[in-house]
C-alpha cells in the first residue's frame, strides 16, 4: 500500500479545501491527467500498470483521518474547527476516479464529482502513479547514486555566503517513492538544520511535517484560481475574486498569491496597491524566474511598497544550482523562499515522469490556466482558451 495516510499530501490541498467547504460547497469539477514527457527516451508506457494503479487507488479510498492527524490539523492557527470536524467524517470515494489504458500506451485519469469530495485525490494519485511506475521499471533502485546526488546538493547549499539561503521540499507528487521521500527529508533535516535555525525551511507534505517535526508549507494552487473562472461574478474579475475570497477566509494568514494562472502581465494588472499591501508576497511557477523577480520588485516599488518586506517564492522546476543563482540575484532586495520538488525527491539517475493532474472544468464550464510557459497550459476547449486570452488581453 503506497499511501497509508490521508495526510500524505500537500498543505495547500487542505487550505484550499477549507475555502471550498466554507464558500463553494456545491461546486462540481473535473480534473484530467497529463504526462508531459510521454514518449520521451527513457520513459516507459504507463498503460501496462493500470490494474496496479487502480488497486492502489482502491486502497487510498479505504483510508480515514486518525484522531492524532485531526489533532495535528486542528493545531494550525489557520485551520478552523468545523473543517476538522468535517474531515473526521471524510472519505475519498473511488466512484469519482476512472483510470483507463489508451491505445497509445499511455493512460487517461479522470476525476469528476463535487469539488469538496475530489480535491484530495490529486497529490496521492500522482504519488501512486510515480511509485507504481518506478517499482516496475527499476527493480533494483540505485539508492547509493541518489544519496550521492543528495549529498552534492547539500554541499552546494552549504557554500560560502549561503548561510541565509533556505529551501523547502515541494516534491510529494513526483517522488520516487514514499520511503525515499522520507529518507531525503531526514537527511536534509540532519545535514542542513530545520526551521528558523537551519537552511531547511520545511515541507509541503503534511504527514512528514507532523512525523518529523517540520514546518508544513503552502497556500493556494492553480486549481483554486481556475475554479474562480466559473464561480466568480464575471470572468474578467475572476482573479480579483479569488484573491478577495482567500483574504476573507484567512484574514491575513497564508498570504502568498499565485502569479501565473493568466500570466505575469494579467497578474500585475490585477495585483494592485491593495493586494500588494494585503498579501505577504507571490509565488513563481512558470516563465523566466529572473525576469519575474525583477518585475515583481519593480511592481512593489511602483505601488509604494518596500519589496524588502515582501516574500518572493520560486518553485518552478528548481535545481540547487538554479536556486543559488536566484538567491544571489535577489538577496537583500526582498524576502526569499525556494520550493524544490522533483530534483529533491526523484533524482536517482532515472528520467522522472513529468506528470500533472489539472482542473479542466468547474460547474460544467471549461476552466484553464494560461501559463508563462506555454507547455504548462492545460485546457480541453480551444474556443474557451481563445476567449480567455481576449478577456485578459493575453497575446
Amino acid at each position: 500500500m503506497i499511501i497509508t495516510s490521508l495526510l500524505d499530501t500537500d498543505l495547500y490541498k487542505f487550505t484550499m479545501m477549507q475555502v471550498v467547504l466554507h464558500r463553494f460547497p456545491g461546486a462540481q469539477v473535473e480534473y484530467r491527467f497529463q504526462c508531459r514527457n510521454a514518449g520521451s527516451p527513457g520513459v516507459s508506457p504507463l498503460a501496462p500498470l493500470v490494474s496496479e494503479i487502480r488497486e492502489e487507488i482502491r486502497s487510498l479510498c479505504s483510508l480515514h483521518f486518525q484522531d492524532a492527524e485531526l489533532d495535528y490539523l486542528r493545531s494550525m492557527r489557520f485551520i478552523k474547527s468545523d473543517f476538522v470536524d468535517f474531515l473526521g467524517l471524510f472519505r475519498l470515494n473511488e466512484k469519482y476516479v476512472t483510470v483507463t489504458a489508451l491505445p497509445t500506451g499511455e493512460i487517461d485519469v479522470s476525476i469528476q464529482g463535487p469539488w469538496l469530495h475530489t480535491i484530495l485525490f490529486e497529490i496521492p494519485v500522482l504519488a501512486i502513479i510515480n511509485e507504481v511506475y518506478f517499482r516496475n521499471t527499476q527493480k533494483l533502485a540505485d539508492f547509493a547514486e541518489g544519496r550521492r546526488r543528495l549529498e552534492l546538493k547539500i554541499e552546494q547549499l552549504r557554500g560560502e555566503g549561503l548561510a541565509a539561503l533556505k529551501i523547502a521540499d515541494y516534491g510529494t507528487r513526483r517522488r520516487y517513492s514514499r520511503a525515499w521521500h522520507e529518507e531525503v527529508l531526514r537527511t536534509l533535516t540532519a545535514r542542513l538544520g530545520a526551521g528558523s535555525v537551519g537552511q531547511f525551511a520545511g515541507t509541503s507534505n503534511v504527514l512528514f511535517a507532523m512525523k518529523l517535526g517540520l514546518t508544513p508549507l503552502g497556500t493556494m494552487a492553480h486549481e483554486y484560481l481556475q475554479a474562480c473562472q466559473a464561480l466568480g461574478p464575471r470572468l474578467r474579475d475572476s482573479q480579483v475574486f479569488g484573491f478577495e475570497s482567500w483574504a476573507r477566509e484567512y484574514r491575513g494568514d497564508l498570504g502568498i498569491a499565485l502569479s501565473d494562472v493568466y500570466g505575469i502581465e494579467a497578474f500585475l494588472r490585477d495585483f494592485d496597491m491593495y493586494f500588494c499591501k494585503l498579501f505577504d508576497g507571490a509565488r513563481h511557477d512558470s516563465g523566466d524566474p529572473f525576469a519575474w523577480g525583477e518585475r515583481l520588485i519593480e511592481h512593489y516599488r511602483v505601488n509604494r511598497v518596500d519589496p524588502r518586506t515582501k516574500t518572493l517564492i520560486f518553485s518552478d522546476g528548481l535545481t540547487v544550482p538554479r536556486t543559488i543563482e536566484l538567491y544571489r540575484r535577489f538577496e537583500g532586495r526582498c524576502q526569499l523562499a525556494f520550493g524544490i520538488g522533483t530534483n529533491l525527491t526523484n533524482d536517482l539517475g532515472y528520467e522522472p515522469l513529468q506528470i500533472v493532474i489539472k482542473m479542466v472544468r468547474c460547474n460544467g464550464q471549461p476552466v484553464a490556466k494560461l501559463s508563462d510557459t506555454p507547455s504548462k497550459n492545460m485546457c480541453d476547449d480551444e474556443k474557451y482558451l481563445a476567449y480567455l486570452r481576449q478577456v485578459f488581453e493575453i497575446q
